[in-house]
Parts: structure tokens; C-alpha cells; sequence
């Protein structure tokens, strides 16, 4: 008895121990993909400066991992339920790590990066090096000058990508699939009710951290030359705010895969079940049971101890999945998501590059913006819903309004986006607009079209290279060179500076505004976030939990995470004033932008997303209602054929009682009775 009692009190403690170590390690984990997801964003310009590749196929690479998580979401979600959860969380972070070591993999085995440019790299070169030579020695010293295309370049630059990116990526996607459904259903099943939603909302809030480091380690490596270590650095005649830098993205993938790595460990050593506690057992909410539609089957096919069979699992699944999306409130919410989802996907990938490309900022600067001003917004956005869900015991029709309103307030605040524009005008040459680049001042010097090597002439125009601005001569070395002699600029003395002009002073004023209305709408709309996530934890059967949030995953990133990257990065493609050249020939990567048309075209897809998920949302309240309604007419309905019942058996126990069959109670003698 003693030993039984003993042991009775150590449970609760073996409980809350191994609780809190799931929490931790989940955080972590959390914490590790959402990292190493981030810094896949953060690199995206880039890549695509590195393998010349156009925005769309940026947006393909982008949305391979969506392609892991749909390979296997569906079943690791139905049959990771009824296994062991720990450990195949645990064989998912293996797999993400190996995954990342594989995307950092082609930086190995693929050359130097060499980029056009004809400045010269050192001081020891000769004395004077003409912009404007015959066209057989035209940029003779970049590296990208014109020439056969040697065998096999092609493959070389382009395909080893999509091979080792891709696939790496893939892998990730495969990995990460466990880590959520498995993860917030384990808490959920062990977690005392009230503190659920709280849990949760810690464990989104620091995966919204984790890509405050993702896109700082991003500002960190986009400074790094991509070939640091291999290269002289005193011969890169380039800067991290130019078109054509690469920084070294393949350091990041190698740090985020390490700890990848690490946040597998944990997970080994959890047990598979924890004890349910006893007020769990005692309480249930009745807002949650509202939503359970009488299924004496699916009962019977989800008890808690049923040996899991793989052959009946498989059995039950169409079933299991017909009866999940027959909840209406369930499959609006789905919808819903997904539009929203397309629209988010898609603003946050292509943000930083929005962020160099419309105010002239480097990509360094705009992953570190990112990183330190914008996301962390967003956490204390997703940690406040979880805490005013907590604190003010939000139902579910007060978590559905919430999550609306942050939206729509969010949403109007979003439209003054559109009046902090940059014009482009005036900042470029005509250089960007005409459709032939040669004109009468630089017609002696032969110069090819394709090259972009942008020089800034004392007139305050780009033009796409010395030669297309007539200079004649030039001095100094790398970034510091000075071309002379520039007939195109009819100003001044005639000189240009190595690299593009700087951006008007009213983007600059504008810059500051920006940056304050993103953080404050990302701080409303993710207000929401928590409220309405544990609304679609509420409004399905508990045995369904981690079916329901695995399926969500893979909808909303079948038909939203790998979309969406690739029709915003070709949209974008449209705003392209200057097209890259491979070095083999071929279109590559888009080195400057019509900065009106991006911002017309990513702010325009990304709120007009929006506005058509508003539709469902009405229609989804509508719904919602309908149904609380219901079941409170249900419940008070049942409620009061109760209390019916019970009054009249007390009234027939009365009228009995006044009859002489039944002694009054002031009369009532025991003893008396006894003698009887």
C-alpha cells in the first residue's frame, strides 16, 4: 500500500518533467526549421545572382519543399499518430539536417563565381585601360566576355543547381513534415485544457524567432564574398549593394544544418505517451464536444488503446478523411487559409529582394531589417493572441472575430503601401528604356548590348557599362576606378563612377515610414494567428486532431507554399528592365527592375489575395454561428427535458407523501419504524 501510494505521488511529477522536456525540445526544433526556412528566403537574390536563373525558377527551388511535405504530410499525420510521436519527430530533424548539408553542397564542386566587369583588379595592371576598344578586345579582362561557349558550361552552372538545391530541399520538406501535426497534437492530448492554447502559442512564438536568426545569419553571409578564402579579395571590383554580388550563401546552409542536427537529440529519449491529468479526465470542454458529430464507428475505431494495425489504419483512412472534411466550419477554414497562405508566401519571399530592388538597399541590409525589425513583431503579435485567448477565455465565436478583425485592420493599413513608392524615371538613363542601347556618342566604340557592368555618369544617369557611356580611359583599380572621357556624359568633366547611382533622397525619407507601418500591420495580423489556429483545434473530433492539422499543412502548402513562389517570382520577371547574360549565352538573372511596375505588382497580388479570402471569412462567420446556435438550442433543449423530468418525479414524490402511504417528516420516528 505504502509503495502504491508512493508511487501515486511521483506521478504528477513525472508528468509535468516530461511535459515541460517535450516543450523544450519542440521549441528548439521549432526553432531549427523555421532557421534554416528563413535562411532559405533570405538567400534568394542570391541564387539567383549565382546560377543566373530568373525569379520563377527561384520560386520552383522555393517550393520543393512543399513538394517534400506533400509526398508524405497525408500519412506521417494519420499513422505518426498511433506511433511512436517522439521518435519520428526526432527521424524528421535527422533528415532536414542532411537535407540542408545537401543544398550547400554545389558551392564544392562548381567553380569560381565570375561576374562581368570591365575594371581592372589590380593597380599593377597597365597604366590605362580603354572602356572603348575594338570589338575584338571588349571587356577582354572580365570574365564574362563574349567567346564560344565552352562544352558542358551549361550543365555546369545551371543543373548542378536543380540537382543538389532541389533535392536537398525536397529532403527538408520530407523532414519537416512531422514536426508540427505530430508535435501540437501531442500537447494537445497531454496538456491540461485551459493551458493548451498557451502552450501553443509559446511553441509558434519561437518558431517565429527562429527566422529572426535565419535572416541576421542571412545579413551576415550576404557581406561575405561568396569564394572568401579563395579569392583576393583586393581584386573584387564589387560591393554587397551591386547587382552582381554574391555573398557566401552556402555558410549559412552548413551553420543551420548543424543545428538541425542537434535538435534531433532530444526527441530519442521522450516516452511515447504521458499520463492524462486527472482534471483532463474530469473536464472536457463543451465548446469542443459541440463540434463532434455522433459517430459510433469512428469511435469505435479510434479508442486510445487499440493496438495500432497498419492494414486497418489504411483501411479507415478515406473514411476518416470524408468525415473530416464534412465538417463545414473545418473546410471554410481550409479555404480560407489557403488564399491567405498564397498571399503571405508569396509577400514574405519576395520581400527582402522588395526591399533592395524598390529603396536601393543591399541584400545584407534587407535580410537584417527583416531579421531585427519585422519579425520580431510578429512574435509578440502571435505570443499576445495566445495570451488574450488565455486571459480573456476567448470562445470560439471570440476567437473568430478576433482572428477577422486583426485581419481587416491589418489589411487597410496594408493599402498605404502603395503611396511610399520610389519613381524610376528620373533615376536611370534612357539607357533602360530605349530599345537600342547605342546612340551617336558611344557608336565608335562598338560595344555589346548584353553586358551589365553600370557605371554612374556626373550627370546622375546609369548606364549599363563604360562603353555605353563612351569613356575613353580610365584610372585607378577595383572599386575605385575612374572613367574619363565619357562622351555620353555631356556634363562636368565627362567622368563616371564603377557602379550604379545612388537612389533619390525621397526614398531614403520614405525608407524609415516603410518600415514602421510594416512592422506595426505585421504586429496586428498576427495578433490573430494564435486564436485562429486553436480554432481549428477546437471544431474538429479530438481523435482527428492530428489528421485534421496534417491535412490543413498539406493543402495549404500543396496549393499555396508551392505556387505561390513561382507565380509571384514570374510576375515579377514581367517588371525586368535589364536581363543578366550567362556566361554561355542565354538570358540569366534580372539585374535591375522597374521599381513602379514591382511595386504595383507585388503589393497589388499580395492584397488582392486577400481581399478575396474576406468573402470566405464572412461566409465562414455565418456558419460558425449557425452552428454555436445550434448547440446551444441543443444543449438548452436537453437541459430542460432534464430539469422537466426531475421536477416531476419530486412533484410525484409529493403528492405520494401527502397521502397517508407516507409518514410526514415531523411525525417520522425511527424507533417507531423499527418496532414496526
Amino acid at each position: 500500500m505504502q509503495h502504491l501510494t508512493k508511487r501515486w505521488c511521483m506521478k504528477p511529477l513525472s508528468f509535468c518533467v516530461s511535459l515541460q522536456m517535450f516543450l523544450v525540445a519542440l521549441s528548439f526544433a521549432y526553432f531549427a526549421k523555421a532557421l534554416s526556412g528563413s535562411y532559405m528566403k533570405s538567400t534568394i537574390t542570391q541564387l539567383e545572382r549565382r546560377f543566373d536563373i530568373p525569379s520563377y525558377l527561384i520560386g520552383v527551388i522555393d517550393g520543393s519543399f512543399e513538394i517534400g511535405n506533400l509526398l508524405v504530410i497525408a500519412f506521417v499525420s494519420y499513422f505518426g499518430a498511433k506511433l511512436h510521436r517522439p521518435k519520428i519527430i526526432a527521424i524528421g530533424c535527422l533528415l532536414m539536417s542532411l537535407g540542408t548539408f545537401l543544398i550547400a553542397l554545389p558551392h564544392f564542386i562548381i567553380g569560381r563565381y565570375k561576374f562581368e566587369t570591365s575594371i581592372r583588379s589590380s593597380v599593377n595592371s597597365t597604366s590605362d585601360l580603354s572602356p572603348c576598344p575594338v570589338r575584338s578586345s571588349v571587356l577582354a579582362a572580365g570574365p564574362s566576355a563574349s567567346s564560344v561557349p565552352s562544352s558542358g558550361c551549361e550543365h555546369e552552372s545551371m543543373l548542378s543547381m536543380w540537382i543538389y538545391v532541389f533535392l536537398g530541399n525536397i529532403l527538408r520538406g520530407i523532414g519537416e513534415t512531422p514536426v508540427q501535426p505530430l508535435g501540437i497534437s501531442y500537447i494537445d492530448d497531454y496538456a491540461l485544457e485551459e493551458n493548451a492554447a498557451f502552450y501553443i502559442g509559446c511553441v509558434q512564438t519561437i518558431s517565429v524567432i527562429g527566422p529572426v536568426f535565419g535572416y541576421l545569419l542571412g545579413s551576415v553571409c550576404a557581406k561575405i564574398y561568396v569564394d572568401i578564402g579563395f579569392v583576393n579579395m583586393e581584386s573584387i571590383s564589387i560591393t554587397p549593394g551591386d547587382a552582381r554580388w554574391v555573398g557566401a550563401w552556402w555558410l549559412g546552409y552548413l551553420i543551420a544544418g548543424l543545428i538541425t542536427l542537434l535538435s534531433a537529440v532530444p526527441f530519442w529519449f521522450l516516452p511515447k505517451s504521458l499520463p492524462l491529468p486527472e482534471r483532463r479526465l474530469a473536464k472536457y470542454s463543451p465548446e469542443r464536444t459541440s463540434f463532434i458529430k455522433d459517430s459510433p464507428l469512428l469511435e469505435h475505431k479510434y479508442q486510445a488503446d487499440e493496438p495500432a494495425n497498419f492494414l486497418e489504419m489504411a483501411k479507415d483512412f478515406l473514411p476518416t478523411l470524408r468525415s473530416l472534411l464534412g465538417n463545414p466550419v473545418y473546410f471554410l477554414y481550409l479555404c480560407i487559409t489557403i488564399i491567405q497562405f498564397n498571399s503571405l508566401i508569396g509577400m514574405v519571399t519576395y520581400k527582402p529582394k522588395y526591399i533592395e530592388q524598390h529603396y536601393g538597399q543591399s541584400a545584407s541590409k534587407a535580410n537584417f531589417l527583416m531579421g531585427v525589425i519585422n519579425i520580431p513583431a510578429v512574435a509578440l503579435g502571435m505570443f499576445s493572441g495566445g495570451v488574450i485567448m488565455k486571459k480573456f477565455k476567448l470562445s470560439i465565436m471570440g476567437a473568430a472575430k478576433f482572428a477577422l478583425g486583426t485581419s481587416l485592420l491589418g489589411y487597410f493599413l496594408s493599402l498605404f503601401f502603395f503611396a511610399m513608392g520610389c519613381e524610376n524615371a528620373s533615376t536611370f538613363s534612357l539607357d533602360f528604356v530605349d530599345s537600342s542601347l547605342l546612340a551617336s556618342c558611344n557608336a565608335d566604340c562598338q560595344c555589346p548590348e548584353t553586358n551589365w557592368d553600370p557605371v554612374c555618369g556626373e550627370n546622375g544617369l546609369t548606364y549599363f557599362s563604360p562603353c555605353l557611356a563612351g569613356c575613353r580611359t580610365s584610372h585607378g583599380s577595383g572599386i575605385d576606378t575612374v572613367f574619363e572621357q565619357c562622351s555620353c556624359v555631356a556634363v562636368g568633366n565627362h567622368t563616371a563612377s564603377a557602379g550604379q547611382c545612388n537612389y533619390r533622397d525621397s526614398c531614403h525619407r520614405v525608407f524609415p515610414y516603410f518600415l514602421a507601418l510594416s512592422v506595426i500591420t505585421s504586429f496586428i495580423i498576427s495578433l490573430g494567428g494564435t486564436p485562429g489556429y486553436m480554432l481549428l483545434i477546437i471544431c474538429i473530433r479530438p481523435q482527428l486532431k492530428s489528421l485534421a492539422l496534417g491535412f490543413h499543412t498539406l493543402t495549404t502548402r500543396t496549393l499555396a507554399g508551392i505556387p505561390a513562389p513561382i507565380y509571384f517570382g514570374a510576375i515579377i520577371d514581367t517588371t525586368c528592365l535589364k536581363w543578366g547574360q550567362k556566361k554561355c549565352g542565354g538570358r540569366g538573372a534580372c539585374r535591375i527592375y522597374n521599381t513602379t511596375a514591382y511595386r504595383i505588382a507585388y503589393l497589388g497580388l499580395t492584397l488582392g489575395l486577400r481581399t478575396a479570402s474576406f468573402f470566405l471569412c464572412i461566409l465562414g462567420l455565418v456558419v460558425l454561428r449557425r452552428h454555436v446556435r445550434r448547440q446551444e438550442h441543443n444543449t438548452l433543449a436537453n437541459g430542460g427535458t432534464a430539469a422537466g423530468e426531475l421536477q416531476a418525479l419530486r412533484k410525484e414524490e409529493n403528492n405520494s407523501c401527502n397521502s397517508d402511504q407516507c409518514p410526514q417528516t415531523a411525525d417520522y420516528d425511527p424507533e417507531r419504524e423499527t418496532r414496526l
